[in-house]
C-alpha cells in the first residue's frame, strides 16, 4: 500500500504517467525480489521512488542539483536524462525520509548501473527496463530472461541500451560500460 502523501507528492513532482511507470517498476521489483530472495520492502520503496528525481519542471533541475551539492560528471553534463538518478537519491533522502543506503544506491544507479551491483540495484535497474508498461523492440526477451537469469537479463538490457545510445550518438556513461564488463567477466568466471 502506497501512503497517500507519497502518491500525491510523486504525482505532483513527476506527473501521473511517470507515477504509473513507477508503480509498475515497484510491482516488478517486488516480483523479482521474491524470486531472487531480496528484501521486498527495500525493493518496493526503491522501485516506487526510482524516478522521483525526474521532475516535470526541468527548470528546477539545476537549482536542486545546486541545492543538494550534486557533482555532475562530464557525461551527465551533456545528458540531462542521466541526472535524475543522483538527484532522485537526494530527493528520496531529503523529501521522502529514506535513509537506507542500499535503497538510495539503487535509486542513484538505476539509469547507468555500476560495477559490482548489489542484488537490489540489479532488481531496480532491470525492473525499470521491463516493467509492464514498457513496449519496445527487445523488451519481451529481456522480460522473460529477468525471471530466470537476472545477470543475463542485465547484460542483454545493457547491450540494447548501448546500441540505442550509439545509434543516437549520445555519450555512454562509463558506469554502464563498467557494469556490463563486470557482469560478463563474472559470467565467464563461473
Amino acid at each position: 500500500m502506497i501512503e497517500k502523501w507519497i502518491e500525491k507528492r510523486l504525482i505532483d513532482d513527476i506527473g501521473y504517467k511517470r507515477y504509473i511507470h513507477s508503480v509498475g517498476v515497484m510491482e516488478t521489483s517486488v516480483k523479482l525480489s521474491k524470486i531472487y530472495n531480496c528484501n521486498m520492502d527495500k525493493a518496493r520503496m526503491a522501485g516506487l521512488l526510482h524516478d522521483c528525481g525526474k521532475l516535470q519542471d526541468k527548470k528546477n533541475y539545476l537549482k536542486m542539483i545546486d541545492d543538494f551539492d550534486i557533482i555532475l560528471d562530464n557525461v551527465m553534463e551533456h545528458n540531462i536524462d542521466l541526472i535524475h538518478g543522483s538527484l532522485g537519491a537526494k530527493i528520496a533522502e531529503k523529501v521522502y525520509d529514506v535513509h537506507d543506503k542500499e535503497i538510495l544506491s539503487a535509486i542513484y544507479y538505476h539509469t547507468t548501473g555500476k560495477e559490482n551491483m548489489s542484488l537490489l540495484e540489479k532488481i531496480v535497474y532491470i525492473a525499470d527496463y521491463i516493467e509492464p508498461n514498457r513496449d519496445f523492440e527487445g523488451v519481451e526477451r529481456v522480460r522473460e530472461l529477468a525471471f530466470v537469469d537476472l545477470n543475463e537479463s542485465l547484460i542483454q538490457s545493457m547491450d540494447n541500451t548501448i546500441k540505442y545510445i550509439v545509434d543516437k550518438k549520445i555519450l555512454i556513461h562509463l558506469d554502464t560500460i563498467k557494469a556490463r564488463n563486470y557482469l560478463i567477466l563474472e559470467k565467464d568466471s563461473e
